[in-house]
């Protein structure tokens, strides 16, 4: 696994979202494709941000409304449900939700250590790969990695 490269295991065949898709547009994916995260990606290519199901579910997630009236000492609750908050954020675009700002990436090139030193420091699921140019050229995940560990190190302790 020393020498085993990001390119040699990475997923190349990239599922992902324009900025301007919606949330709901973006869930179809996730259950339609059974994944649990995509990175955003511009007309160009270029890596935008990245959403997961978690975003997601906490962007869903009911919103505790109190008002608090400190002249009368009265507080307001506004109950909120998932379907009603859910129906205010189905149409949004999935960019105003996604991770935009500190996404961590590798590069093709990297070594599979590194992507096994950040996915376990920061728990994250997949990472995207990105060229230079920060075009986004694949995803590694958690599994790729298990698989890389399996076929160049386990199999040859056999």
């Amino acid at each position: 696994m020393i020498n085993v490269k990001v390119k040699d295991f990475m997923v190349k065949d990239v599922i992902s979202a324009r900025p301007s898709a919606s949330i709901k547009e973006v869930m179809s994916i996730f259950v339609d494709k059974k994944i649990g995260g995509i990175p955003i990606i511009d007309e160009d290519g270029v890596l935008r941000g990245i959403v997961t199901d978690g975003d997601i579910l906490r962007a869903i997630s009911p919103v505790d409304r109190r008002f608090h009236d400190y002249f009368t000492f009265m507080t307001y609750v506004a109950e909120e449900n998932i379907e009603n908050r859910l129906s205010e954020l189905a149409d949004s675009e999935i960019i105003r939700i996604a991770r935009t700002k500190g996404i961590v990436t590798v590069h093709p090139e990297d070594e599979m250590k590194k992507v096994v030193s950040i996915l376990s420091k920061h728990h994250f699921k997949k990472l995207p790969v990105v060229n230079a140019s920060h075009h986004v050229v694949g995803v590694i995940s958690r599994g790729d990695v298990i698989r890389s560990i399996q076929d160049t190190i386990i199999n040859d302790l056999q």
